[in-house]
């Protein structure tokens, strides 16, 4: 995998450093912009030596003045700062390979600038800046040397977001029987709106958090990268009074089954480098789509050789059969994988007891079909035991692990991820997180981190009431929010009515496969129902990739519709979902999207929308013509025939 880093190079300023004493340094030399200018943040202290900074994009407000600063147990810096030096602008590229994203290569240009403050007692504080096309990140530092552990109690970065902003949040539940596992709506709310009616007791909202600003003309995205074993992974005060978000801490209970301590204020010895707070903005809501900074801003592939990495599909039996551990049931999706071309199957709970009586990891190994397996969080937290464990799976024949219930942002949580990732990779193993965090860049660092739950997927046709009415708009809001954290285990495909009653159209599902990103796509539902598809869909299904080459955003507006573009190799295709209960209009020049092929297939509602599918093949126009079903959706593919 290519994935270079060329850092601090190409000096825009050149020569030694600037120095300042006290905190009149200008506003310039405390900002950074974009390489065309476009994107800022600037930093400012005021007469007290407490912390601020803005950004603006095209000299409009984006986060207006906003605090910074952190109190540790043995020295503050939320005021009485001075700046010491400030760096030159440096540029910053990033060339790197996906194994799952919206594009296959990211290339990328930033300018970057550090500034080192010192507090009352003269230790130093470094923030990092970062500005680029697709918005700007900072992040904390400090520098010295200490093998003392030090503790932050409270951070006061904040994030102030115009009053008449237009938001998508989701609460951040508290802990509790399987939460926080980011599994919530997200709710369309306005700057200083209270949590209301989230699925479980909240206490803060979520990262990554989805505004509309400057008056409807950009799109924000808040977002963390870089998050490891040094920091616990954070969200927002629930109070955000005059549209002000606060940085806060994974909560004490946040534990589970874990064996974590009381403490869950960050700790560790200097230097102490902590992940990047992101501001990710765009003119369209697509732009946020499409956005990479969060890779581009996380450590390079820590994997020399990622050539046993592959994405692909999988069978999954759970779904339709959440009763039926047997050998035979296991066996049947083993044979499904197959008979479909897909490259996994996904043995969930239950299944050490199937493969000693029945042997099912060989009976896939024999069939070609590579198996993941399902576990515990806390089977897999003690490293000693995760190492034993991994390599008595891999003896066996496995190829992947689904590890579930973490529920926790806990700093050792944290710390667990990237070893857990480490580990897994030395015994060629892909790994699926489920109950919890959202990714923060990990797909990039360790390339064998295929997917991760943290979102409320086709599970809760069985569990939440509220879900078959929100399904349809969430599912073309969580591609601006949740899918731009990382690759997105949604478990898509779930045709058979559950509990509860499932409203979006059988369409509207399929295409939910192919709009959102995961590097290993489980597919729901049971074997009866694959069979039962017209041949155009099973093909369809055949063919479609787990990762892409390429993608470019048609429509996108988050709670309504979303269109989508995708290529991998040879394969094209248009995608499109919509998220309300009215049909809708939908206007596309085909033949910009259709070079090197004269006719699409397209696929959109059967007789009965639930359940059936109407396939059609037509020469390419520049003017189709199409109207969304309510909930409903359509899938294009480009062909020669």
């Amino acid at each position: 995998m290519m994935d270079r880093v060329m850092d601090k190079v190409l000096p825009i300023l050149a020569g030694a450093v600037f120095l300042f004493s006290g905190f009149n340094a200008s506003c310039q030399s405390m900002g950074l912009n974009s390489k065309l200018g476009s994107t800022k943040i600037t930093l400012s202290l005021n007469k007290n030596g407490e912390l601020h900074y803005q950004v603006t994009r095209r000299d409009k407000t984006i986060i207006a003045d906003s605090p910074l600063g952190l109190n540790c147990d043995d020295q503050n810096f939320t005021a009485g700062l001075s700046v010491v030096t400030v760096s030159p602008i440096e540029v910053r590229r990033e060339i790197y390979d996906l194994k799952v994203g919206n594009v296959k290569t990211v290339n990328h240009t930033f300018e970057t600038k550090s500034i080192t403050f010192k507090n009352r007692s003269g230790a130093l504080m470094i923030v990092d800046l970062v500005a680029g096309q697709e918005g700007v990140a900072f992040r904390y530092r400090f520098p010295e040397q200490d093998k003392k552990i030090r503790a932050i109690n409270k951070e006061s970065t904040g994030f102030q977001i115009e009053k008449n902003a237009k938001g998508w949040l989701q609460p951040y539940n508290k802990a509790g029987k399987y939460t926080p596992g980011y599994e919530d709506f997200y709710l369309n709310v306005h700057p200083g709106d209270s949590i209301s009616h989230p699925r479980n007791p909240s206490v803060g909202w979520c990262m990554p958090a989805l505004f509309q600003v400057n008056e409807r003309k950009n799109w924000v995205l808040l977002a963390e990268s870089g998050t490891d074993g040094s920091f616990p992974g954070c969200h927002l005060q629930p109070d955000s009074e005059g549209g002000l978000y606060k940085i806060a801490f994974a909560e004490k209970d946040e534990k589970y089954t874990l064996p974590l301590g009381d403490n869950n204020h960050p700790t560790s010895s200097l230097p102490w480098t902590m992940p990047w707070r992101i501001i990710i903005i765009g003119e369209k809501a697509g732009d946020i789509l499409l956005s990479s900074l969060i890779t581009d801003l996380a450590p390079a592939s820590k994997l020399d050789d990622t050539s046993w990495i592959e994405p692909g599909k999988a069978t999954w039996s759970w779904w339709s059969h959440p009763e039926d551990h047997s050998p035979e049931m296991y066996n049947q999706f083993t044979d499904l994988a197959a008979s479909f071309g897909f490259g996994y199957t996904l043995f969930d709970a239950g299944w050490e007891k199937a493969n000693t009586e029945g042997g099912i990891i060989a009976k896939a190994t024999s069939k070609g079909i590579k198996p993941m397996v399902w576990g515990y969080s806390a089977a897999y937290f003690d490293p000693e035991k995760r190492r034993k464990r991994f390599k008595e799976l891999a003896a066996m024949g496995v190829k992947g692990v689904k590890i579930d219930f973490w529920c926790s942002d806990r700093q050792e949580v944290m710390a667990c991820f990237p070893s857990l990732f480490e580990d897994a990779a030395k015994e060629h193993l892909l790994v699926n997180l489920h109950g919890t965090t959202v990714p923060r860049g990990w797909h990039r660092t360790w390339p064998n981190f295929m997917t991760a739950e943290a979102v409320l997927g086709t599970e809760s046709y069985f569990y939440e009431p509220r879900y078959p009415d929100k399904a349809a708009e969430q599912n073309t809001v969580l591609p601006f929010t949740r899918n731009v954290a990382g690759p997105t285990d949604y478990t898509p495909f779930a045709l058979t009515i559950r509990k509860y009653p499932r409203l979006n159209t059988a369409v509207h599902e399929l295409a939910t496969a192919m709009i959102y990103t995961s590097g290993i796509i489980h597919f729901a539902d049971s074997k009866e129902v694959f069979d039962s598809l017209p041949v155009p869909v099973r093909q369809v299904l055949k063919d479609m990739p787990a990762s892409w080459d390429k993608t470019e955003s048609i429509v996108a507006e988050p709670g309504e519709q979303i269109i989508l573009a995708r290529q991998k190799d040879r394969l094209s295709y248009i995608v499109g979902i919509n998220g309300t209960n009215k049909a809708v209009p939908v206007q596309l020049n085909l033949a910009k999207y259709a070079k090197g092929f004269s006719k699409f297939k397209v696929i959109t509602e059967g007789e009965n929308p639930l359940m059936s599918f109407k396939t059609e093949t037509h020469p390419v126009t520049s003017a189709w013509q199409y109207a969304f079903a309510p909930k409903g959706g359509f899938i294009i593919q480009f062909i020669n025939e």
